[in-house]
């Protein structure tokens, strides 16, 4: 409840600074030739240092880099609930902004049903998917756990003795340790999950001591596995991964029947124009064909995943179908009467 307040609180204050800006709608978005008329701004609805945030910052550099648009990129980060909050700012805030764009994902999907959002997806203006990228479970380097077999025994003797660090409560990461419960008979409701709002402070629970394991992307762990601070269990991928040059064994080849990726996209807020969306759509093309951009994913290890329009729109309207049931059958989303 206290999350849907502030949420609901945000979504007020958006509409109060929102309020007059049709008239205003020309300076932000103009004519779809020109756009955009004014700097381009890419929000990472997380705190620094996480997957969105990363992906923003590499849109802008290849974007800048290639000569896709005529302006400036500016990245700002917007933290709370999931992207969630990123999200009403987005919608009432930036409504018809066609230079605002907002990095989301699989972890948005999530949030929105375990914080029961008063904003949606259906409420942007959907542009593209743009990579995904399979899940690792890492332990510190003097971890016990030598491999996911360990990681299930503790599990199973006591799973609220094994506390994980992800990113927001109803992501990707959460989903990933329900699953893994489920699929190793443990009530997914009772591993301890501890939610962070950024990569960094997840990984300093991790090194700390705080959490047993950590859970999210597998980039987001690659400077502490390279400094041998941490150390891969297992990825989610169907088959092993290569990363880094190590071979990290799937969950599957551990004996747990659990294959999930996240992908990640960009939306632009709702109520621009056909014709500007068009537009922000053709920009995405051309930055996925730049030279810098494949080099973002290749240094990430993010596979393209590339999808624009209406493909990603249902898309998307399929992942929100199929998150919701996953959450519902760990116990974080009440079934739909």
């Amino acid at each position: 409840m206290r999350v849907r307040a502030l949420l609901a609180a945000a979504l007020a204050a958006a509409a109060v600074a929102v309020a007059g800006c049709g008239q205003k709608a020309a300076e932000y978005g103009g004519t779809a030739e020109n756009w955009p008329v004014r700097d381009l701004r890419i929000m990472a609805p997380a705190e620094p240092g996480g997957g969105w945030d990363a992906t923003a910052r590499a849109m802008a550099q290849a974007i800048e880099r290639g000569k896709v648009i005529d302006k400036s990129v500016e990245v700002y980060n917007v933290a709370g609930a999931g992207g969630t909050i990123g999200l009403a700012q987005l919608v009432s805030r930036n409504r018809r902004r066609a230079n605002e764009l907002m990095v989301m994902g699989l972890v948005m999907v999530g949030a929105i049903a375990t914080n029961d959002a008063p904003v949606g997806l259906g409420d942007v203006t959907p542009i593209a998917s743009l990579t995904t990228e399979p899940e690792a479970i890492v332990v510190r380097d003097d971890s016990p756990y030598r491999d996911v077999d360990d990681l299930v025994a503790d599990m199973r003797r006591d799973p609220r003795k094994v506390a994980f660090a992800g990113g927001s409560a109803g992501g990707t990461d959460q989903i990933l340790v329900g699953l893994v419960a489920k699929a190793a008979k443990v009530d997914p409701s009772k591993p301890k999950y501890v939610a962070y709002s950024g990569g960094g402070e997840a990984a300093s629970a991790i090194l700390s001591g705080a959490v047993d394991a950590g859970v999210s992307g597998v980039s987001e762990w690659a400077d502490q596995i390279e400094a041998g601070k941490m150390r891969f269990l297992a990825v989610s991928t169907r088959d092993a991964l290569e990363v880094g040059g190590e071979s990290v064994p799937s969950l599957r080849e551990q004996g747990l029947d659990v294959e999930v990726t996240n992908w990640r996209g960009i939306v632009a807020p709702p109520d621009i124009s056909s014709a500007e969306r068009d537009r922000i759509i053709e920009a995405m093309e051309e930055l996925h064909a730049t030279p810098g951009w494949k080099d973002q994913l290749e240094r990430n290890d993010w596979t393209d995943f590339f999808l624009t329009g209406d493909r990603f729109t249902r898309f998307m309207a399929s992942e929100t179908r199929r998150a919701r049931g996953i959450l519902q059958q760990i116990g974080l989303v009440e079934a739909e009467q």
